[in-house]
């Protein structure tokens, strides 16, 4: 399965550190141990549903924790029945340079 994950958190960070609480949800993906490939708008990971399914909700409570007052996640998600389905390189590496 993979997932493309943006969060919305309010405020996003502080004035030391404008996207803290992005960046919070950013680092509770890469604590997964899934693959995680960070874009502009929003960060994009792959592995096993459930694996993927926990690292979303991880993220999404990490931009709280970090001292959101509140978010908005908004996540697409691609999953074949019966295969491993669509991966990250299927998808972008045609791409990329």
């Amino acid at each position: 399965m993979i997932a493309e994950l943006q969060v919305l958190p309010r405020p996003a960070g502080t004035e030391a550190v404008p996207y803290a609480n992005v960046e919070a949800a950013i680092a509770a993906l890469g604590a997964s141990g899934l693959r995680v490939e960070v874009g502009a708008l929003g960060t994009t990971i792959e592995g096993a549903p459930n694996a993927v399914w926990a690292a979303l909700r991880a993220s999404h409570e990490a931009t709280l924790a970090a001292g959101a007052d509140s978010v908005v996640s908004i996540i697409k998600l691609a999953e074949s029945a019966g295969d491993a389905g669509p991966g990250i390189d299927d998808l972008a590496g045609p791409f990329r340079d």
